[in-house]
């Protein structure tokens, strides 16, 4: 039963997973209005927003499609007339904030759902599913931080993640690093990624997660005019993307897989290969890449994660385990750069990595800077 319909009652009390939640009612005529929808604000499954005086709640993850948008991720849940953000309903009977039932292998799970694995981790329904692992699929599942004592018992009621979850780099060292960035590349479309790949500047000392997120964003940095420009720029390149030798081949175009996001994502293989590991057809939708922060940004946590290019490792790995920030150029652009044939643009990237560390008041760490 959505809120609206609940709210349109005088009363009721309600008992789920054996807890008992009392819900205080108002007249229908009196609904209030959600805090108003932000352009700027990631919602993802469960939130609410008010926009032109009506309440929608979010199926799923959405960031800029004003209610009641067009791809059918707001859910209409009526008129509002404004007042305060309307209150989840008051439990009695938890046994704490995390008080989460177990996942359940085969068991459809809705937007939403807050489960216990198995590695005593809870994680949030992104996308309705048939009970997949929330360890394997990103796209169906997140990490969800909450607190209190529990879990397994079934019931609570879910508040929204936290909008900038445990990122060593704050907001306002973000706008150091890029003053004059592109609105595009947005924190809070970074935070949101983060959750794709949990290991990423969350491995090793406080130090280290630093200088991994300053090597990271100084790659990035290079890639993009400081986190200027979106696309590629030269679109005499275009048409050169394509491997026809790939069997699925160029469903987008020939000339639809260049150069797009934080690391300047291209080729219609590794559009394929990003797709299928974030859970989205990039494949046939290779604007997303362009069009959506979070996306944009995953695809460059993909790479940096789980991708050695023509490097030995991947630069998470590089960072991690000591190999120094060179190797993290070398796996990104390491056959165009690296061993002298182009040291200023290698140069470029060391200065970011040298000032942004410089912001977050860390060492360079250990390992060469060059490659």
């Amino acid at each position: 039963m959505s809120r609206v319909r609940l709210l349109a009652m005088l009363a009721a009390v309600t008992v789920v997973g054996g807890v008992v939640a009392v819900f205080n009612m108002l007249p229908a005529s009196a609904a209030s209005c959600a805090a108003a929808w932000q352009a700027s604000a990631v919602y993802t499954g469960g939130m609410t927003a008010s926009h032109n005086g009506r309440n929608y709640q979010a199926k799923w993850w959405t960031q800029n499609e004003a209610p009641p948008g067009t791809s059918g991720v707001w859910q209409d849940q009526g008129s509002c007339g404004g007042g305060s953000t309307p209150q989840p309903p008051t439990q009695t009977g938890t046994t704490g904030a995390c008080s989460f039932p177990a996942w359940v292998q085969g068991r459809n799970y809705v937007t939403g759902d807050i489960v216990k694995f198995t590695d005593g981790k809870f994680y949030i329904a992104e996308h309705e599913n048939p009970g997949y692992s929330p360890v394997i699929s990103t796209w169906y599942w997140d990490p969800y931080t909450c607190s209190g004592s529990g879990g397994g018992g079934g019931g609570g009621t879910t508040t929204p993640p936290p909008s900038n979850g445990s990122f060593v780099v704050s907001e306002a060292q973000f706008n150091q690093m890029f003053p004059s960035r592109n609105s595009f590349y947005s924190y809070s479309g970074l935070v949101a990624a983060l959750s794709a790949y949990p290991g990423f500047a969350k491995t090793g000392s406080d130090a280290a997660r630093k200088q991994e997120a300053a090597a990271f964003l100084a790659n990035v940095n290079h890639e993009t005019g400081g986190l200027i420009y979106i696309v590629e720029q030269n679109t005499a390149n275009y048409p050169h993307y394509c491997d026809t030798s790939q069997s699925y081949g160029c469903p987008a175009g020939q000339a639809a897989y260049y150069g797009r996001g934080p690391i300047q994502l291209s080729w219609n293989f590794n559009y394929k290969a990003a797709g299928d590991a974030l859970g989205i057809d990039l494949l046939r939708n290779p604007n997303l890449v362009q069009t959506d922060s979070a996306v944009a940004w995953k695809t460059a946590l993909w790479y940096w994660n789980t991708q050695s290019g023509p490097g030995t490792m991947t630069p998470h790995n590089a960072m991690v385990n000591g190999a120094g920030f060179g190797e993290t150029i070398r796996s990104i652009n390491g056959s165009l750069e690296c061993g002298g044939r182009n040291p200023a643009q290698v140069q470029s990237r060391v200065a970011a990595y040298q000032r942004f560390v410089g912001i977050l008041g860390v060492g360079v760490g250990a390992g060469s800077l060059s490659c």
